[in-house]
């Protein structure tokens, strides 16, 4: 598109301009996931704006945010624009759309009261409210091996050494000791990729996690400015002393990157001796270490912007939107002339939708245990017409002139007519979810038929004269 647009554009006076077109795609990922919601092959709608400066931009951006809006509304999806990770694409922001599913694929984490919402990729939580286990009341039981190594009462200020045998996860070792996870720092050992900001030549590094925290590897490679993988155990070996299980911070040989939770408190940490752990380690005076944002927000944190409880969904994304800014125009010479007839390069922005991911979160979000409750904007059909008995010439007769008169009035009408028993048409007309069903049976005679509202189950006796404007009013609310 870039490239299209170094050939197209020339002038200031071509700009805005908002290119789009839907397209089938193609993903080569050595091992696809997530089944069909991401397959190899699949459809996209892709637009692309195309402005003069930042400032035109953020316009272009809002309103791209507005039709996007009004689109997954419109489709009957409940969903939350949240921010994201911009990856591959580039740019300086990025927003994901994001519908709930218990099924999905992806996390958020977002707060009613201000209104953040992010991907737990990128969110940021506030700090953690709860003093560190090292200032509370003493922490031992009087029965538990740490109490006891300690003498009751139990001090996570007092540095010592720990014996705990075969202890080597953060649940064993707790476990032993009598402590909540919280109580403990996780110590992984990193490789950096060749390129970023520390270099492989730099060697292993060491990133802490508090024991109950996640380490979030979005956050760690932008400290680090660059990819990274976890180092295998003959690495830790030699980067250590000591096998994977027992890694702590002191002493390390390593530059050692911790969480901003660990800045505060003392804990307890790999003794980097088999069987052991060490306690009164303090992040905060390990020299050189470098402290930033490198754990998963999770559920029950507080929010970073107003304090409040953030909480936790599953969802699908259906579609997301960049801020691509000069990426991609200035190194690829897509550029104008402004007023003054000075070059200057076209400022973009992306926006994509994936159909098919709409389609799979409506199923998630509408259906029940009989089949699918499609949203009326997206069903395939919005009538499905269920002839009775097709030996029943009445209503066979029926059936025929309403599929006749529906299609003319602007309904698109699946027909089963089918000669099967009308139990196996009913299960399967709930299983396809068109919103509106229309029975023809033993009234056709009278001239009345039956609509059944798929979702909500409702049913009525209707006459043919009415049908009409009973299914437009069912179909506005469905």
């Amino acid at each position: 598109m870039t490239w299209l647009a170094a050939r197209e554009i020339h002038s200031y006076r071509q700009l805005p301009q908002f290119w789009y077109h839907i397209q089938t795609k193609e993903r080569d990922e050595a091992r696809p996931k997530s089944g069909i919601l991401r397959t190899r092959e699949f459809l996209m709608k892709d637009s692309y704006s195309l402005d003069v400066s930042e400032e035109a931009l953020q316009e272009s951006y809002r309103l791209h945010i507005e039709a996007y809006d009004r689109i997954f509304a419109r489709c009957g999806l409940a969903f939350m624009m949240v921010e994201g990770d911009s990856g591959m694409m580039g740019g300086a922001v990025s927003h994901e759309y994001m519908a709930f599913a218990d099924a999905g694929e992806d996390e958020i984490v977002f707060c009613r009261e201000c209104g953040y919402a992010a991907n737990v990729e990128t969110a940021v939580a506030g700090a953690d409210p709860e003093p560190p286990v090292s200032e509370l009341a003493p922490t031992g039981a009087g029965d538990a091996p740490f109490a006891q190594a300690m003498g009751a009462p139990a001090d996570l200020l007092a540095e010592a050494e720990l014996h705990t045998p075969d202890a080597r996860t953060i649940e064993q070792v707790a476990t032993y000791l009598g402590l909540p996870a919280r109580a403990f720092v996780k110590a992984l050992v990193v490789v950096p990729e060749a390129g970023g900001e520390t270099g492989s030549s730099a060697g292993p590094v060491l990133a802490l996690v508090r024991g109950d925290d996640e380490l979030n590897e979005l956050k760690l490679e932008g400290v680090l400015g660059g990819g990274f993988r976890m180092a295998l155990p003959e690495e830790v070996l030699a980067a250590q002393g000591v096998e994977p299980g027992f890694v702590g911070p002191v002493p390390t040989p390593l530059p050692v990157y911790a969480d901003e939770a660990l800045r505060r408190g003392h804990y307890v940490a790999g003794a980097n001796r088999p069987d052991h752990h060490r306690s009164g380690v303090a992040p905060a005076e390990i020299p050189g270490a470098v402290f930033a944002d490198l754990r998963d927000a999770r559920p029950g944190d507080p929010c970073a912007q107003c304090g409040g409880d953030l909480e936790g969904a599953r969802v699908i994304e259906v579609g997301n939107i960049f801020q691509l800014g000069l990426k991609y125009s200035q190194p690829m010479g897509a550029t104008f002339l402004d007023e003054e007839g000075t070059e200057r390069p076209i400022v973009m922005g992306s926006y994509g939708i994936g159909p098919a991911r709409i389609a799979a979160a409506a199923v998630e979000q509408h259906h029940d245990d009989d089949g699918i409750c499609w949203p009326a904007s997206i069903a395939p059909f919005h009538v499905q017409l269920i002839l009775v008995r097709a030996s029943d010439e009445t209503q066979r007769s029926l059936a025929d002139d309403l599929y006749s008169a529906l299609g003319a009035e602007g309904f698109e009408v699946l027909y089963d007519d089918r000669d099967v028993s009308p139990g196996i048409k009913f299960k399967d007309a709930d299983l396809l979810g068109c919103p509106a069903q229309v029975v023809v049976g033993k009234r056709a005679s009278e001239g009345v038929v039956e609509i059944k509202a798929r979702e909500s189950g409702e049913r009525c006796d209707v006459p043919v004269a009415d049908l009409a404007v009973e299914l437009e009013a069912l179909l506005d609310q469905a």
